[in-house]
């Protein structure tokens, strides 16, 4: 298959377009694509400058640009290089502004504003860098997901997204000879989670884990008998607790972390619910 070339042109930061192109080539069966990345396109000139790669690795354009002059230019240079050019978030837009009765700012970036939403998330990150794998649990109260499991069952992955979704995350890995804290059974604020995954799959984690530390030989860390006897261990503690269970064996990060967002948003509908009948949270 030959391979594409994918030009991703962009007025801001470009993670917006990124993300897009992403979630479209996961489509395909192991698309063979050269990506061409133009983050903070903001003038003609720059645009300029830019139509010499265009030509030499025509592709297809797709852009994420509001101010009509660079768009205009870009458009123009696409249609002489006869490259098609797609405007990815234009429907969407012209939806919103039929639907709010209002037109769009045109302001590149704006979506990128060092807001209340920005400094929520930096402040979510610092946190759960912090209250890393049991650390800190003199603070967990003030998080807003705990998420429990055993060694390598993608705690530590999941909690960083979930963090730069602006959500405080500390996590723990349970241990079957060292209990956790006992601050842990009597939180009141935080969601806990528990993460599970087949055994199967946690030992191939982990003998992988042991290859990239130089350790080849066999340890209780990788034994069938002991690995399912953590994870029973695991599983008796999340339902004594009444804690959810997310099964990651056959989800990705990004997948894992939705369905916990999903958790705590019932969560706060149901609290909504009792709060608004006059009892008590």
């Amino acid at each position: 298959m030959n391979r594409i070339n994918l030009h991703l042109v962009s007025d801001s930061t470009g993670e917006t377009l990124e993300m897009i192109a992403k979630a479209a080539l996961a489509q395909f069966d192991d698309p063979s694509v050269n990506r061409h990345f133009w983050p903070m396109v903001r003038s003609l000139q720059h645009l300029d400058r830019i139509a010499p790669d265009l030509a030499q690795n025509p592709g297809l354009v797709l852009y994420t640009l509001v101010n009509p002059e660079t768009r205009k230019r870009l458009e123009e240079h696409c249609r002489h290089l006869g490259l098609p050019a797609l405007p990815v978030l234009d429907q969407v837009t012209a939806a919103l502004e039929a639907h709010l009765g209002q037109e769009q700012l045109h302001k590149p970036g704006r979506q990128h504003a060092m807001d209340e939403d920005y400094f929520r998330r930096v402040e979510a990150i610092q946190y759960t860098i912090a209250h890393d794998d049991g650390l800190g649990h003199e603070e967990w109260e003030q998080a807003d997901i705990v998420l429990a499991g055993v060694s390598r069952s993608s705690k530590t992955p999941t909690a960083i997204y979930l963090a730069n979704r602006g959500y405080k995350v500390a996590n723990i890995p349970l241990v079957v000879e060292s209990p956790p804290p006992k601050a842990l059974f009597g939180l009141r604020q935080p969601l806990v989670v528990g993460l599970t995954t087949a055994p199967e799959r946690l030992i191939q984690i982990r003998r992988n884990r042991l290859l990239t530390l130089n350790e080849t030989g066999e340890t209780a860390y990788v034994d069938s008998e002991r690995v399912k006897e953590e994870l029973q261990f695991a599983r008796r503690m999340f339902a004594d607790n009444g804690w959810p269970v997310i099964d990651v064996t056959r989800r990705s990060i990004e997948e894992s972390a939705a369905a916990i967002i999903r958790l705590v948003q019932e969560r706060q509908r149901r609290d909504r619910q009792i709060d608004g009948v006059g009892k008590p949270i």
